[in-house]
């Protein structure tokens, strides 16, 4: 990967008199995406792409996606994005974190997938319709989802 100084990725700690709390490691891998830093862009793909729960789970979820929104991806990278998100909207699967799923799928684009979005909407599922009607939006083009020139 060309990486010439690996990051060090320790996990926050806190302690009390009788405890310690440790947190999640993905704080300082969204902070290397930030960064710009490939080997955690990839795990930030990797992680978006669990369907498990996690500890703070829908916060890192969101804060992972909108850092790789933020950075420029591999072409890879977004090819695995596109399909996690198009398979989750076909499933009905559209945890709060999705919104921010929305958007980055929105930034690195679809027009490949949309076919294969329209096959399989989740008709029954009027909050993953909501989702599937944004997208619909993005690929016509509509004025509500295109935003105006200042």
């Amino acid at each position: 990967m060309n990486i010439h100084a690996p990051r060090a990725l320790e996990p926050m700690t806190h302690r009390d008199a009788d405890t310690t709390r440790i947190y999640p490691i993905m704080e300082p891998v969204i902070a290397g995406i930030a960064a710009g830093d490939p080997a955690c862009m990839i795990v930030g793909v990797e992680f978006i792409e669990q369907d498990g729960r996690f500890p703070f789970g829908r916060s890192l979820k969101s804060r992972a996606a909108r850092a790789l929104k933020a950075c420029e991806l591999p072409e890879v990278l977004k090819t695995r994005i596109r399909y996690r998100v198009a398979d989750m909207l076909a499933a009905g699967n559209t945890p709060r974190e999705f919104k921010e799923y929305a958007r980055l799928l929105r930034k690195i684009g679809f027009d490949a997938l949309w076919p294969r979005m329209c096959a399989s909407a989740p008709v029954g599922n009027t909050y993953a319709m909501r989702y599937f009607a944004y997208f619909r939006a993005i690929q016509e083009r509509s004025p509500t989802v295109i935003p105006r020139k200042r």
